[in-house]
């Protein structure tokens, strides 16, 4: 049998720590960019392509467009989760995030060029909806293969700190194009940005391009997956094997992916639709949200060594509870327009809750696996989670706010439902960890 659990790698040590930074800085610089192309399009979606892509005279149903395209996105990423992983599983770690951070930065710089409906009508949105493929193809392929490449090098007994690394891209990611569109909004005209300043952001993706792929071209293959390339690796079917040998692996690791991927989205994105529609103060949410991010660049790798420490199952679990339990809290704070209700409510949830369920994913899911077919597995897993958990929202979020006529209630049961199925998931997961793991694992991999 393989082994299930990532072996230790054969870096020199006293160059180890080095290694393993640079390491978890390529991959996490990459994880960035990904998140910058999604909140890029989802603020943008919020505030202008409504109007610039779809039109109507309702601006809901232009929004709920808008959001069509952000889910269309989502739609593309198993695809290229088991493209690349495949590629991850027999070529190499290294080259798969190679292309997949060139798919994913040359469609959000293209998205910066696109002509608008006003200028060729109905091949604006059609062109958006296919770059936007691109983009979740390419995105599929990223975040196993940035989590892995990490995961692999990092010694066994650090693992959960060291891998959460790469989760600190999706703040990054998040709160770079924020930032910009903020900057924008208080120099430029509302004239001027639905015009052209709305592209600027897309735009510059390309500099974090550049630096993610100047990074990750002078980092070395996974030593682990150097290891066993010219043997099982050659050999093997690795989506046959993840499906046909894995499945109960596959199903509950998707159960357990899909509040994390739920809670980010709806807490930094969807809740600003909410907002808009119950004429919530914009400025109260926004800086709220950019307080309890900036708090989870902190938050993860403390959730990362604390998975090394206690287990990946007990903080994931925390955190998966902390969510459902808040959810009703959270929207009763924010419907009170109060700036340190608001920002309490936003750390429980944001900070807290989903630091817990994201910092572990990165090493947990890894070792489910075993070596020449864990980019593969791990791709189905965050992928298709991420597509029912994320992608689906975008779309649900604004038709159960169309048809509750903007009430919480609605969303609230989404994540209540979601909370439980992956509890469910949770709980019948392998604990991983190497200081905290068991013969049980070993026995229950062997069947």
């Amino acid at each position: 049998m393989a082994s299930s659990t990532l072996t230790q790698t054969p870096a020199i040590e006293k160059d180890h720590a080095s290694l393993i930074k640079r390491v978890a800085s390529a991959s996490a610089i990459g994880t960035a960019a990904e998140y910058y192309d999604f909140f890029a399009y989802g603020t943008a979606a919020v505030l202008f392509f409504g109007h610039l892509f779809f039109p109507s005279h309702d601006p809901l149903i232009s929004t709920l467009a808008a959001f069509a395209t952000y889910a269309v996105g989502f739609l593309a990423r198993p695809i290229g989760g088991i493209v690349f992983g495949h590629i991850g599983d027999k070529v190499g770690r290294k080259k798969a995030l190679v292309a997949t951070i060139l798919i994913v930065g040359l469609g959000t710089f293209c998205i910066g060029l696109l002509p608008t409906y006003e200028k060729i009508g109905i091949w604006a949105p059609v062109l958006l909806i296919l770059i936007r493929l691109l983009q979740g193809f390419g995105v599929g392929g990223e975040q196993a293969g940035a989590v892995l490449m990490t995961a692999e090098y990092a010694q066994p007994a650090r693992r959960g700190f060291f891998a959460s690394w790469v989760q600190i891209g999706a703040p990054v990611g998040f709160l770079l194009p924020l930032a910009l569109f903020a900057v924008l909004n208080a120099t430029l005209s509302p004239v001027q940005m639905m015009d052209w300043g709305w592209r600027v952001p897309f735009l510059l993706s390309a500099l974090l391009v550049i630096v993610g792929l100047f990074i990750r071209l002078r980092i070395d293959e996974s030593p682990v997956f150097a290891a066993i390339r010219e043997t099982k690796a050659a050999e093997s079917r690795p989506l046959n094997e993840v499906m046909r040998g894995n499945p109960r692996l596959v199903i509950n690791g998707v159960a357990a992916k899909l509040i994390e991927a739920c809670a980010f989205a709806l807490f930094t994105v969807i809740i600003l639709a909410w907002g808009k529609a119950n004429n919530l103060d914009s400025g109260i949410l926004m800086n709220s949200m950019i307080v309890a991010v900036i708090l989870e660049v902190f938050a993860i790798p403390l959730m990362g060594a604390l998975s090394d420490k206690i287990g990946r199952k007990p903080v994931y679990m925390m955190g998966t509870l902390l969510i459902v339990i808040a959810i009703v809290p959270f929207f009763l704070a924010l419907q009170q327009n109060s700036y340190w209700l608001t920002q309490i409510a936003m750390i429980v949830a944001l900070t807290l809750g989903h630091s817990m369920c994201y910092a572990p994913q990165a090493s947990w899911f890894p070792e489910l696996f075993p070596t020449h077919i864990r980019c593969s597995g791990i791709a189905v897993i965050w992928q298709v989670g991420s597509l029912i958990g994320s992608g689906v929202l975008g779309l649900v979020a604004v038709k159960i706010l169309q048809m509750t006529g903007g009430h919480w209630y609605g969303l609230a049961l989404y994540v209540a439902v979601l909370g439980v199925i992956s509890v469910i998931g949770l709980i019948r997961l392998p604990e991983t960890a190497p200081r905290r793991r068991n013969g049980e694992y070993h026995q229950w991999q062997q069947h």
